[in-house]
Order: structure tokens, then C-alpha cells, then sequence
């Protein structure tokens, strides 16, 4: 039993394991405190999304489902082991599960079966939602389950708690499945072995290694700040390291060599670039149409082009108007200038 930690614990613990971490915009005061209690916390939930996709499944977890709104979770573990950091409080994620469950795991003892709903799982678990359809077949790299033995382990290290701490929604509530693909007694035992040593810091995955580098494969939709925001290094010593100069472009299978990241290091937009305008074709205006897509401007479904066409122009009339930037004077100022330019890749990168 312990009092729920702070964004910043939380944060600094998750990166202490060697967790990469994303923290998604206005994360820190996403919650459902208002619908109920959020703690005394006691565990972890681990849970699978039947989603594909990293943006969309993120998306969802963010805003959540009719009847059921988000956040549902505090962090998705993507595909390639990145926490997404989404809410911070109570979550939509547990659900009314089994007492006898809560007891055993505040005790630390053997599992019962979850025979009943009558305890409210959202006040007293973590939980981390894993990108997976759930259906037995799709896979689990071993960057993602990495990740979740690192996450699971940084909450249970920071509270004092053991591996029996952490346990999967169908252990919690009566006919769910979740996460399928792999068992949760075999989780613990990582998790378990894990917390018999000191935490190994760095991130997991590529790029990993302060100091040391690592190489990349872009795949399609990539944007080198994009990159940066996922392996926690500096685009711009990703650019140098590749000698990459403007505007910037990569290629799906291109490898990238990654330097090791530079600890404390502030994020720098990339330039603005030229001739970047509405109705015009310009290679930067993927990197725009990207960075409105994790900021949830721009429709995640929506094909990256060098056209700033019109779901662009639509995309980018809104950010201006909530953040009042409105480099011709119009309410509806479908163009980009450099401070919004700026500051929307600070929202989407900056850490």
C-alpha cells in the first residue's frame, strides 16, 4: 500500500530502469480523479490493446471509447519498447475486479482466481497497455517485452514493492485475457530477477548506450526529429552523424547510425525550412504533417505527401488558432510560420 508518485518519480523512475520514455502532451494532468479515488496504490496491471499501430493505438488510449473515456492506462508500451507516457492519476484501465486479488497481491502472496467484480481496480493499480491484437499470433518483440519488464519493475523498485506486485488484467477481473502471448509468472520471474540488482539506467533498445551507438532502420512515416523524440537523442547529432543536411530527408530501409544520447541535452526544433507553404509541394511538408500527427492535429490515418494540401491547411489553421498564431492576421491562418513551426515540434519532441 503507497501513496501514488508524482509525474516527475515517475518519469525519473521508468528512465533510472532504462525505460525510453515519451511523455505525450498534457499527460501529467490527464486523469479520472474526478470520478473517484486514486490511491492507496497496492500493484501494477499489465494489459494488451487489440490495437495495431503505435499513433493509433497511443490515440486511443489517450482519448478512450464512447461510454468509456481515457485516459485508459498510464503508459502504452509501444512495438519497439517506447513508453508512452499518457496519464497521470486515476485511469480507465483495471476496472471492478476481484478483492480477493487486491489482498493477495497486497500481501505478496500467491494469486487467487478471479471469481468476482467488486472492488474498483482504478483506484489501487498502475496500469500499462501493450500494443498487441491480442490474438495469440501477433508477436512480441523482444524490445517491447523488455520494456515491460523494465516498467513494471521501476514502479515496483520506487514503491518497495516485489514482482508479486505485478499482475495481468485476466489475474484482476473474471473473463478477461489480457495480455495473451506470454504469462504473467514468467513476467514476474524477470521482473523478480531484475530487482535483485541495481537499476541498469540507459535506455532499452537502440540507442541505448551513452557514449556508445547503435544503428537504426527507418521505416515509412519517419522523420528524423521523430527518431530523436523515440530514442531519446538530439536529431540534429543524428543529421551529423549520417551527414544529413537540409531539408533533412530519409528513406524507409535507410540505416542510421545513432549516437549514444547526451544526458540533460534541450530539444532544438528542426529549422524551418523554405518554401514551405499552403497549395505548394515541398519534401518538408511531411515533417509538418508528421509532427501535427503526434500532436493529434492531423488525422493519424492521414498519408504523409509533399503537398501542403488541405486536411494540411486544416490541420495547421487550428493549431494557430489555439495557440494564436496567425502569421497573416486571418482567424483561419492555414500557414505554418516559424514560431508555430517551433512550437509545435517542441510539443511533439521536446521532453
Amino acid at each position: 500500500m503507497a501513496t501514488p508518485i508524482s509525474s516527475d518519480r515517475l518519469v525519473a523512475a521508468l528512465r533510472a530502469e532504462g525505460v525510453r520514455v515519451v511523455e505525450r502532451p498534457g499527460w501529467r494532468t490527464h486523469n479520472r480523479n474526478h470520478k473517484g479515488p486514486w490511491g492507496p496504490v497496492n500493484g501494477v496491471v499489465i494489459h494488451h490493446t487489440v490495437t495495431s499501430g503505435t499513433s493509433n493505438t497511443v490515440s486511443i488510449c489517450e482519448r478512450g471509447y464512447e461510454g468509456l473515456p481515457g485516459p485508459l492506462c498510464h503508459g502504452v508500451i509501444a512495438k519497439d519498447g517506447t513508453v508512452h507516457l499518457i496519464g497521470n492519476g486515476r485511469a480507465n484501465h483495471a476496472g471492478r475486479g476481484d478483492g480477493d486479488v487486491l489482498r493477495a497481491v497486497i500481501a505478496e502472496r500467491t494469486l487467487p482466481e478471479a471469481n468476482a467484480a467488486e472492488t474498483d481496480g482504478n483506484t489501487h493499480f498502475y496500469g500499462f497497455e501493450c500494443e498487441n491484437l491480442g490474438d495469440g499470433h501477433d508477436p512480441w518483440p523482444p524490445s517491447q517485452l523488455d520494456a515491460i519488464e523494465r516498467a513494471a519493475a521501476a514502479l515496483c523498485r520506487v514503491h518497495g514493492w516485489s514482482a508479486a506486485s505485478v499482475i495481468g488484467h485476466l489475474e484482476w477481473q473474471p473473463g478477461k485475457i489480457d495480455p495473451k502471448g506470454f504469462t504473467m509468472g514468467w513476467l514476474r520471474e524477470r521482473v523478480a530477477a531484475r530487482l535483485k540488482s541495481k537499476p541498469s539506467g540507459g535506455s532499452s533498445g537502440d540507442g541505448s548506450k551513452g557514449g556508445s551507438t547503435s544503428t537504426y532502420v527507418v521505416k515509412s512515416g519517419d522523420t528524423l526529429s521523430g527518431i530523436g523524440k523515440k530514442l531519446s537523442v538530439s536529431w540534429e547529432r543524428i543529421a551529423q552523424a549520417n551527414k544529413i543536411t537540409a531539408p533533412y530527408i530519409i528513406k524507409p530501409g535507410q540505416k542510421l547510425t545513432i549516437p549514444g544520447k547526451t544526458p540533460g541535452g534541450a530539444y532544438t526544433p528542426p529549422p524551418f525550412p523554405n518554401g514551405l507553404a499552403p497549395g505548394r509541394s515541398s519534401p518538408s511538408a511531411k515533417g509538418l504533417q508528421q509532427a501535427l500527427k503526434d500532436t493529434e492535429w492531423l488525422d493519424p490515418a492521414a498519408p504523409l505527401a509533399d503537398n501542403y494540401g488541405p486536411h494540411t491547411q486544416k490541420a495547421v489553421a487550428g493549431f494557430n488558432r489555439k495557440h494564436n498564431l496567425f502569421t497573416t492576421g486571418r482567424p483561419n491562418d492555414p500557414a505554418i510560420g516559424r514560431r508555430g513551426w517551433d512550437l509545435l515540434h517542441r510539443l511533439a519532441y521536446g521532453h
